[in-house]
């Protein structure tokens, strides 16, 4: 079920299908906003390459993160153009650098539009 994914800088195994498939969307969503609030400045609220850097050895384990490699990191997925990855850019990120959450993408996706934009079904009455 573990996929190694060729990230450039060396392989690693993709790990949100794993995650998806055991919490569920919502589970993984919660998750990776979990994970969004650990990299973040607080000051800002959002992920900065100095906050990822800063974060990058004790919880990455990237230990020689450079200024350039936060920097490539933060473009990456920084849509609105400021310079750092709000929560919404930080999971969209994540689940688009992951070829096997892409692969089940259409799925995931009906899945979390179902949650978000379905109303809940109410009980049906008891039979008289």
């Amino acid at each position: 079920m573990l996929e190694e994914v060729d990230g450039g800088a060396g392989a690693y195994e993709d790990l949100l299908p794993v995650m998806a498939g055991r919490l569920g969307t919502a589970g993984l969503l919660e998750e990776l906003r979990a994970g969004f609030r650990v990299l973040a400045d607080p000051a800002r609220g959002a992920i900065t390459a100095e906050s990822l850097r800063r974060s990058a050895g004790s919880v990455l384990g990237v230990a020689s993160m450079t200024a350039d490699e936060a920097d490539a990191m933060v473009r990456e997925g920084d849509h609105d153009g400021d310079g750092a990855l709000s929560e919404r850019e930080f999971c969209v990120l994540m689940v688009r650098l992951s070829p096997g959450i892409m692969d089940d993408a259409e799925g995931w996706l009906e899945e979390a539009i179902a949650d978000e934009l379905l109303p809940p079904r109410s009980p049906s009455p008891p039979a008289a």
